[in-house]
């Protein structure tokens, strides 16, 4: 199996298993219906679990751009490899959502609220402003690709890596999820938005294009983020990629400020 096939895979695992658990929870005549959030949570960890175990002696089981990202900056991937693991990682996620839709086609008739049904697939903030959106999406990715080096620098017995990972997972869902639903990856969010944008779900609404700048770009630079402060105080590296990714979060934030001041902006609220 080729590398960039592994990306595909092992990223469509990761989110039919993840947002698999959202539908069940949250759409109507499902036997998980009204479960809560460390369900959500839990679901999310074991199917990264899941894709790691079944693709990381593949490729490193990356499943998300913002790592990929990340683990370049690191040299622990050449960066003529990450435009294929990323193209990869967002089909697997588009193929992922397709057979979420699949597994739950007679709950969707069930479910009237539209919100409800696009959650099974994109992430949403509870509270819409685009500044502090994007600063939970930039520090919960930062977590990520920060843990995630952290694993690498210890000897863990074969076959615990997977669960270790999966458990950072969680840890981020519980302690750092609830402003944004935490995307924490670019595919695991476009590609689910995208399938739900195709799909000829039952009574469906939009697939809020207008956010989703939030859960791609704040995840790419909260991952360049992360690696970043793990080079400069692990390793002693700062260099021109580090002032990439420095001015990268500052575009980022001020974007989040453009857009919440934007005419046509719609639901911002105020966090002062």
């Amino acid at each position: 199996m080729s590398v960039y096939f592994a990306e595909f895979l092992g990223t469509a695992i990761l989110v039919l298993l993840g947002g698999g658990v959202v539908a069940n929870v949250n759409l109507k005549r499902s036997n998980g219906n009204g479960a809560d959030w460390i369900v959500i949570a839990t679901g999310w960890g074991l199917g990264v679990t899941m894709g790691v175990y079944a693709v990381g002696e593949i490729s490193g089981a990356h499943l998300n751009p913002a790592v990929t990202l990340a683990f370049a900056m690191d040299g622990a991937i050449s960066w003529g490899m990450v435009p294929g693991y990323i193209i990869c990682q967002i089909l697997g996620g588009v193929v992922g959502g397709v057979l979420v839709w699949l597994m739950y086609l007679a709950q969707w008739k069930a479910t009237e609220d539209q919100d409800t049904k696009l959650a099974v697939f994109s992430t949403a903030p509870a509270i819409k402003n685009y500044f502090a959106n994007f600063m939970s999406e930039i520090i919960g990715t930062g977590v990520l690709t920060m843990g995630l080096l952290f694993i690498g620098m210890n000897k863990i017995a074969d076959g615990l890596n997977p669960l270790i990972v999966g458990s950072l997972i969680v840890a981020i869902g519980l302690s750092l999820g609830g402003p944004t639903g935490y995307a924490i990856n670019p595919a695991r969010d476009l590609g689910p938005r995208i399938a739900h944008a195709i799909l000829p779900i039952s009574g469906k609404g939009g697939s809020n294009w207008s956010y989703a700048i939030v859960p791609v770009l704040g995840p790419i630079t909260g991952g360049m983020i992360g690696a970043v402060i793990y080079r400069l105080f692990y390793k002693g590296a700062f260099d021109t990629l580090s002032v990439i990714a420095i001015v990268l979060l500052i575009i980022t934030l001020v974007l989040g400020v453009t857009l919440n001041k934007a005419k046509n902006a719609k639901g911002i609220e105020s966090i002062y």
